[in-house]
């Protein structure tokens, strides 16, 4: 059975301009078989000060419909949407480096036409 409330949830949300960003991964209900339904998801906002503003606000959210998470990290985004360009990169303070690459892959199923790059470099 396909987990309905886990399906719903965007994979990529993610403001214009450069802000932090999170690697969050979602947890659907368990089956009955014991498996978990789970999704990485990437959500980064200007209105963010911190890693954790951001973190706070989307599992809240998705706790209110009954979906676990768990952090994987954080980094920066700076989304060029003029220049269809995205660069990943930075770490999170709070929650450490987030796994770029994976970050990157999730923004290519919403920005397939973009460029979309990965940095170790800068905070």
């Amino acid at each position: 059975m396909v987990d309905a409330k886990l399906d719903a949830v965007p994979v990529v949300e993610i403001d214009e301009g450069i802000f932090k960003y999170v690697l969050i991964k979602v947890y659907g209900k368990e089956k009955s078989d014991g498996s978990e339904p789970s999704k990485l998801i990437v959500r980064g906002f200007n209105r963010a000060q911190w890693h954790s503003d951001i973190y706070d606000e989307v599992s809240s959210a998705l706790m209110g419909l009954g979906l676990e998470t768990e952090c994987l990290g954080g980094g920066r985004i700076e989304n060029r949407p003029d220049l269809k360009q995205i660069k990943v990169y930075g770490y999170s303070q709070g929650y450490g480096k987030a796994d770029h690459m994976e970050s990157r892959r999730l923004l290519l199923t919403k920005y397939p036409d973009h460029n979309i790059t990965c940095s170790d470099e800068g905070y």
